[in-house]
């Protein structure tokens, strides 16, 4: 790793530290995170994935995507939002996930959330952006120390979701959705990410 916050492949590209050499996390970095979204299906994938990665690390969570994606109805919220005692029951079963009880029974009540959001705004996107004035927040970080776990955007996005009855949703788990989806560019200046998406 080098002082800049960046760590160099095998490949001789710069990328931000954290990524480390684990090949699913390179792809992700390389071409996922920090790319703006404006897909609800993929925003709402990303919410759900955020939760459930709460007090564990994200690359735990990129494993179990697939699984995820396959027990949790492709992501559908509308599906999830159906989930009755014993779909929740099977899920808790459900060895390619994370058995947790309050995470699992989330997902229902965050799915209904979310379409709520959708039918008063017309979409979640057109909601989301809003907290950042409808543009990515291009940041300059030098150094992985430097990029912050929460902001006041987050800490505005994380209430307001909270009042309408979303759950595991605090700042540093708002902050970490706002990377993965865009909201802010928080790769540092080094890395060759930063530049292209900007």
């Amino acid at each position: 790793m080098s002082s800049s916050g960046t760590i160099t492949g095998p490949d001789g590209r710069h990328r931000c530290a954290w990524v480390g050499t684990d090949p699913l996390y390179v792809a992700y970095h390389d071409n996922e995170w920090g790319v703006p979204v404006h897909d609800d299906s993929k925003l709402f994938e990303f919410l759900l994935l955020e939760g459930a990665q709460a007090g564990l690390s994200w690359i735990t969570i990129l494993r179990k995507r697939d699984n995820y994606r396959r027990a949790f109805s492709g992501f559908d919220p509308r599906k999830i939002a159906r989930y009755d005692r014993r779909k929740l029951d099977r899920l808790l079963h459900d060895e390619g996930i994370v058995r947790n009880r309050l995470k699992i029974e989330s997902t229902v009540v965050n799915a209904r959330s979310f379409l709520a959001v959708q039918r008063k705004f017309g979409s979640f996107d057109r909601y989301m952006w809003r907290f950042v004035g409808g543009r990515p927040l291009r940041n300059r970080w030098k150094k992985m120390k430097d990029i912050p776990a929460r902001t006041a955007e987050s800490d505005a996005l994380s209430a307001d979701l909270k009042k309408r009855g979303f759950k595991f949703v605090g700042s540093t788990i708002c902050y970490a959705h706002m990377q993965a989806v865009g909201m802010v560019n928080d790769h540092v200046i080094d890395c060759f990410r930063h530049r292209q998406i900007e």
